[in-house]
């Protein structure tokens, strides 16, 4: 892109805002960054962009509109300008734009889906770097793409969000995934085929379409998007065909890149080499892995990446045993399908749960975890929504309640959940739910749920808790 002299708008002030309004300065735009937050605006001044809080259209003149992921399509200020014929890109857009105008465009690997996205790349990242490439996990996962493009990476592990996807036209990535798609951001796409399409985005010029067999979703978006000139690899849980990958007596296989797929499989790592351990994470790992062996990575870098990864914070973490009892910390599952993933990977649970469900449905989680469950301590805004379907599916499950009126919420839940469970149980934290109805954020409900079990010690006396029935 010859952004020179090119008069373009930057909605929104926050870290990705930051990084777009940044680059575009150095590149010789002339930039103007709008943000509803003068604060937010302020940690722009002085690096030779122009400031206007609250703008609803855009400065005459303007050429192109980057938009932060996080801004609804309806916002008047984007529909101002798609209604004077500006263009509306994302920040993934733009670093996609200005990677291919470098001497060596990065390499992209692109995964979407609603849940394990930021596990996958780091599994992939991993690999890469195993294999020797200059490769970096970017995207949604904290470090902006753009960022990413400009630091000069050979290959990008890229993770989008459905917001970021939405804004994006041209990007065609090496090989791409959607994971899964589940319920979620229903309230910013208007509906769950919208929020699947959006996901869908990331096949429409993809070189490799990888798809999770077990997920209609996936298989279909595969379906719908996928270039006529793109690969198709599948991943699953049983014994791979040709063009697939999955596991076969406790090993990761792959059937789809190997010299001879129809035929023979290449041993690419052990089951126990999958860290945090469970269903959702392995395939979370065989999604790694064909986007690796799409780049060229070999069997032996997958197993070593493998080993060498460590889960983010917050993702399914084990942070103390107590008592016989392991208290794990998912707070990251902030959405039924997460949910059910984290809860799937333990034979006996007491499930700490509740928060902001956004709208989303429990009931299906709740029927197939039922049988898994110990007890359940519910807490947040919607904690009634989860406690009517545990009466209806899991009725004989003991349901103890977090009053809003408590000072300490989390430390009287992991309480009760310690009052309610036995040797050889799992007390979860994974919520299906939001935070921000009792803490700033997923990571801030974490933490406070890692320093209530650190207080925890077998002298500790259990509490009598308040039971639902």
């Amino acid at each position: 892109m010859d952004l020179a002299g090119t008069p373009v708008l930057v909605a929104g002030a926050g870290v990705t805002g930051r990084s777009v309004a940044r680059a575009l300065a150095e590149a010789g735009a002339d930039v103007t960054v709008t943000d509803g937050d003068p604060t937010r605006l302020s940690e722009l001044d002085g690096i030779g962009v122009a400031l206007a809080a609250g703008l609803t259209s855009p400065p005459e003149g303007t050429r192109l509109v980057v938009t932060s992921p996080g801004w609804r399509p309806t916002a008047p200020l984007l529909t101002a300008a798609a209604a004077e014929g500006i263009e509306v890109i994302g920040d993934v857009e733009l670093a996609w734009r200005v990677g291919q105008g470098l001497s060596r465009p990065p390499t992209w690997l692109a995964v979407t889906g609603t849940n394990g996205k930021t596990t996958t790349v780091g599994m992939l990242e991993a690999m890469l770097l195993e294999a020797g490439a200059n490769a970096v996990a970017c995207g949604n996962v904290g470090f902006a793409v753009l960022d990413a493009v400009l630091a000069g990476h050979e290959v990008l592990a890229v993770e989008l969000s459905s917001f970021q996807l939405h804004w994006s036209a041209t990007l065609a990535p090496l090989a791409s995934v959607v994971l899964n798609v589940a319920e979620d951001h229903i309230d910013w796409h208007g509906s769950l085929a919208e929020y699947a399409a959006a996901k869908g985005k990331i096949h429409r010029r993809s070189g490799t379409v990888v798809h999770n067999l077990a997920d209609p979703w996936s298989r279909r978006l595969a379906d719908e998007f996928a270039p006529e000139s793109a690969s198709r690899v599948g991943f699953g849980h049983g014994a791979p065909r040709a063009g697939e990958l999955g596991v076969v007596e406790g090993l990761l296989v792959d059937r789809a890149f190997g010299a001879d797929p129809e035929h023979g499989a290449e041993e690419l790592a052990h089951l126990a080499d999958v860290r945090p351990a469970g269903p959702h994470n392995v395939a979370n790992a065989l999604a790694a892995a064909a986007l690796a062996r799409a780049w060229g990575v070999e069997p032996d870098s997958v197993g070593r990446g493998l080993r060498r990864f460590r889960p983010g914070a917050h993702r399914a973490v084990e942070v103390a045993e107590v008592e016989g009892v392991r208290y794990v910390d998912d707070s990251k599952a902030t959405n039924p399908h997460a949910a059910e993933g984290s809860l799937l990977a333990h034979p006996k649970v007491v499930w700490i749960a509740g928060g902001q469900l956004k709208g989303a449905s429990v009931d299906g989680l709740v029927a197939t975890v039922a049988g898994r469950l110990r007890g359940a301590v519910l807490m947040g805004v919607d904690s009634d929504v989860v406690a009517a379907a545990l009466a209806r599916h899991a009725p004989d499950v003991p349901v103890r309640r977090v009053g809003s009126g408590d000072d300490e919420p989390m430390a009287v839940a992991v309480n009760e959940a310690r009052a309610l469970a036995i040797p050889g149980d799992t007390v979860l934290l994974a919520p299906a739910a939001a935070s921000l109805d009792m803490f700033r954020d997923y990571a801030e409900r974490g933490d406070a749920f890692a320093a209530a079990v650190r207080t925890l010690s077998s002298d500790t006396p259990r509490v009598a808790g308040r039971s639902d029935r």
